[in-house]
C-alpha cells in the first residue's frame, strides 16, 4: 500500500471538510459576530463536544485501533468481527446513560465551564446544552465506524463524513435563524439544531460503507447479551487500554475547559475569537495531522504485531519528514500572514475590525505551536500501537500544568491571545518529550538525510515568510472590506505565489519531493 496515496486521499477529503468549516465559521462571524450569544453556543457546543473528543474520537479510538488490527492481522476477520459487535454494545448502552445525565445535569455543566456567562447568554447556554449533549452519541457511533474502516483500509467514508456537519450547520444557520428570532428566540439556536441533524447524517453515512465491508456492528439488546459483550476479552483491553488514554486526552480536553473559563471572563466575545482562531488553526491539522494519523495508527500496529521493527521506524520516519515539510510553512503562514487571512474569512457584518485584530493575535499563538500540534498526531500513535497509552498520558499531565503556568503569565499580558500561545507552546514540548521517548525506546531510528532536509526547508520558509510579511503590509486587509471579491482574490493570488516561492525553493537547493511517498 502507497501510504503518500492513502494520505493524500485522505487529505484531499478533509480539505472538503475543513474548507466547508471555514465556510461554516464564516457564516456564524457574519450572522452573529462576536458576541455573547455566539460564546454561549460555543460553550454548549463544546461540553458534547468535550465529550466526544475524551471517549469517543480520543481515548477510545486510540484504544480500540490497535487492539482491533490486531486480532484482525493475528486470529483473523472473524475474530474482529465479534469484537466490534461485543464493543459496539457495550458502547451504545454506555452513552445513552451518559447522555441522559448530561441532559438532566445542563445547568452544573454550563457553569463549570464558563461561569463568566451570565443572564441570557447563560440561559441559552444551558438550553443549546440540553440539545445538542445526544450528539455524543451519534459521533461515538461515527467513531466506532472509523476505526473499523481505517483497520480495513477504507479511507474515504470517515475522512469525508464531517463535511455533513458543517452543510448542516450552514443550512440551519441560514434558514432556521430569522424563524427563531421571529418566534421570540436567539437566532443562534439554528447552529444548535444543526449540531443535532449534523451527527444524525453522519451516523447514518456509515451503514453502507460498513455494510459493503461485511463488519456491519450487531448490538444486542438482550441483558444477558449485554452482560457476555461487557466481560468479553476484547472490550476488557479496549476498556483497560483507555483508563490511562482517557487521562492522556482528559488533559489536553481539560486544558481546553480551563481556557475556556478563563475567556468567558476576559471580555464578551473572547471565546469566539479564540474559536474563530481555532479553525484556522485546525485547517492543517485536519489536512495533515489527522490524515496522518489516520494512516498510520493502524500501519504501526500491523508492524508492530508482525515484530516488523524496521518498518515500524521508517514509517514514523516519513511521518515527522511530512510533519516538518508541510506543516511548517504553515505554521510561518499562521505567524506572518494571520491578520490578512482572518479579515478575508470573517470581517463582514457583525464581524468587527477589532475583532479581527483580536482573533488574528490568537491565531498567531496557535501559529507558534502548530508544528507541535501536528508532531504529536505522528508520535503518540507510536505508542499507542505498542498498546502504550500511559507514556502520553503521563506526558500530557505534565503539559498541562507547564500551560496553565504559562497562562498564569501571558494571559495578563496579552489576553486571549496568551491563551493560546500557552497552549502552543505546550504542544512543542508535548512533542518534544514523546520523540525522545520513542528514540529512547530504541523504537525509533531517525533516517539519514534530516540534516539537509531541514536546511531545505528553512531555506524555503524564510523566502515564503518574507514575502508573506511585505504582502501582509501591502495591502490594507481591513480596509478592503467594502470590496469582498477583491480582496479575495488578492487572498488566492497572494497564498499562491507563498506556494510557489515556497515550493521553488524546496526544488532549487536540491529536494526530492518524490523521495516523501516511499516511505518503506
Amino acid at each position: 500500500m502507497n501510504v503518500l496515496r492513502a494520505a493524500s486521499t485522505i487529505s484531499v477529503l478533509t480539505l472538503l471538510s475543513r474548507v466547508t468549516g471555514l465556510v461554516r465559521e464564516t457564516m456564524v462571524a457574519s450572522l452573529f459576530g462576536a458576541t455573547a450569544m455566539t460564546d454561549a453556543f460555543l460553550v454548549a457546543f463544546r461540553i458534547p463536544n468535550f465529550l466526544r473528543r475524551l471517549f469517543a474520537e480520543g481515548a477510545f479510538s486510540q484504544a480500540f485501533v490497535p487492539i482491533i488490527a490486531g486480532v484482525k492481522a493475528q486470529e483473523g476477520e472473524e475474530a474482529a468481527l465479534r469484537l466490534i459487535d461485543a464493543v459496539a454494545t457495550v458502547l451504545l448502552w454506555a452513552l445513552l446513560a451518559t447522555s441522559v445525565l448530561g441532559v438532566l445535569g445542563a445547568p452544573l455543566l454550563v457553569w463549570l465551564l464558563a461561569s463568566g456567562l451570565s443572564g441570557s447568554s447563560m440561559d441559552a447556554a444551558i438550553v443549546m446544552t440540553r440539545w445538542m449533549f445526544p450528539y455524543i452519541l451519534c459521533m461515538s457511533g461515527v467513531a466506532l465506524a472509523a476505526g473499523i474502516l481505517n483497520t480495513w483500509k477504507r479511507f474515504m467514508v470517515p475522512a469525508v463524513t464531517p463535511v455533513l456537519l458543517n452543510l448542516s450547520v450552514i443550512a440551519t444557520g441560514w434558514g432556521l435563524q430569522a424563524s427563531f428570532v421571529k418566534a421570540g428566540y436567539p437566532g443562534v439556536y439554528a447552529l444548535a439544531v444543526g449540531v443535532m441533524l449534523g451527527g444524525v447524517l453522519q451516523l447514518l453515512v456509515q451503514w453502507p460503507a460498513l455494510r459493503a465491508v461485511g463488519a456491519m456492528p450487531r448490538i444486542s439488546m438482550r441483558p444477558s447479551a449485554i452482560k457476555a459483550a461487557a466481560g468479553h476479552p476484547g472490550v476488557k483491553r479496549t476498556l483497560t487500554g483507555m483508563a490511562p488514554a482517557l487521562l492522556g486526552v482528559g488533559v489536553s480536553q481539560v486544558s481546553l475547559m480551563i481556557n475556556t473559563q478563563i475567556s468567558s471572563h476576559l471580555a464578551e466575545g473572547a471565546t469566539s475569537w479564540l474559536n474563530y482562531a481555532d479553525r484556522l488553526m485546525e485547517f492543517p491539522i485536519g489536512l495533515l495531522g489527522v490524515a496522518l494519523s489516520a494512516v498510520l495508527t493502524p500501519q504501526l500496529s500491523a508492524s508492530q504485531s508482525s515484530g516488523d521493527t524496521v518498518r515500524y521506524s521508517k514509517l514514523l520516519d516519513w511521518g515527522l519528514r511530512m510533519v516538518m515539510v508541510f506543516a511548517l510553512p504553515c505554521a510561518v503562514a499562521l505567524i506572518v500572514f494571520a491578520e490578512p487571512l482572518v479579515a478575508v474569512l470573517y470581517h463582514r457584518h457583525a464581524f468587527t475590525a477589532h475583532d479581527v485584530v483580536q482573533t488574528s493575535l490568537s491565531v498567531q499563538g496557535w501559529g507558534v505551536g502548530l508544528m507541535g500540534l501536528i508532531a504529536v498526531k505522528v508520535l503518540a500513535p507510536g505508542f499507542y500501537a505498542r498498546q502504550d497509552t500511559g507514556t502520553p498520558a503521563r506526558t500530557a499531565v505534565a503539559v498541562l500544568v507547564l500551560t496553565q503556568a504559562m497562562n498564569a503569565v501571558l494571559v495578563p499580558f496579552i489576553g486571549v491571545a496568551g491563551l493560546a500561545l500557552s497552549i502552543g507552546l505546550g504542544a512543542l514540548i508535548n512533542a518534544a518529550w514523546l520523540l525522545r521517548g520513542l528514540k529512547r525506546l530504541g523504537s525509533y531510528v531517525p533516517e539519514a538525510g534530516w540534516g539537509a532536509l531541514t536546511l531545505r526547508v528553512a531555506a524555503a520558509c524564510l523566502a515564503m515568510g518574507a514575502l508573506q510579511f511585505w504582502l501582509a503590509t501591502w495591502v490594507d486587509w481591513i480596509g478592503l472590506g467594502a470590496h469582498q471579491w477583491q480582496r479575495a482574490l488578492t487572498m488566492a493570488a497572494c497564498l499562491g505565489a507563498s506556494a510557489v516561492v515556497y515550493f521553488a525553493t524546496l526544488l532549487l537547493t536540491g529536494m526530492n519531493l518524490r523521495a516523501l511517498g516511499r516511505p518503506v
